[in-house]
């Protein structure tokens, strides 16, 4: 699946190239964005933080590929949903358990640019259901099964991922070069 790139600040809304789930691997894990990871864990300000990240994190909008950032300017879906957990006690934990669940193809996951989060990247069969039906679906899955809340966000097609550095991201073996 391709979907589309955006280079920072996360008011650009015109995509840049259109990527895969390797270059989104590849530029988590490597050093790209590291000092700007870096920089904003250190950060201790809610609101400067929020800012640091609108400001210099790339990010994509894994769903599809755009012509515009926003749901009406979807040009494909890719396939893939975002779903976001938000300040998880536990990430390592969390991350295990969800790569062990077995009932959802997991395609990427990584720690979010805070560190104390997570962005689980799936795939869906867009042609059964809607992206809003997987996202209900899979959020009340996920609530049902583990007490845990989805980030609401993930509901929309368009929603910017920034992308952080995480040299332990996971991705899934089918993409392995």
């Amino acid at each position: 699946p391709r979907f589309s790139y955006f280079s920072a600040p996360v008011s650009n809304i015109t995509p840049g190239p259109e990527i895969t789930i390797l270059d989104a691997y590849k530029g988590i894990k490597g050093k790209r964005f590291e000092y700007i990871t870096r920089e904003l864990r250190l950060i201790t300000g809610i609101e400067h933080r929020r800012k640091y990240k609108a400001k210099y994190f790339n990010y994509a909008c894994f769903s599809g590929t755009f012509s515009k950032r926003g749901d009406k300017f979807l040009k494909k879906h890719s396939g893939l949903l975002t779903l976001d957990f938000d300040h998880v006690p536990n990430v390592l934990e969390l991350k295990s358990t969800l790569l062990n669940d077995g009932l959802f193809e997991t395609q990427l996951m990584f720690v979010s640019p805070s560190g104390d989060g997570l962005k689980w990247i799936v795939a869906i069969d867009i042609n059964r259901y809607t992206h809003l039906d997987w996202f209900n679906s899979i959020a009340r899955y996920i609530m049902m099964k583990y007490n845990l809340e989805v980030d609401k966000s993930g509901k929309d097609i368009s929603r910017a991922c920034f992308l952080p550095y995480d040299p332990d991201v996971y991705i899934n073996p089918k993409y392995r070069v």
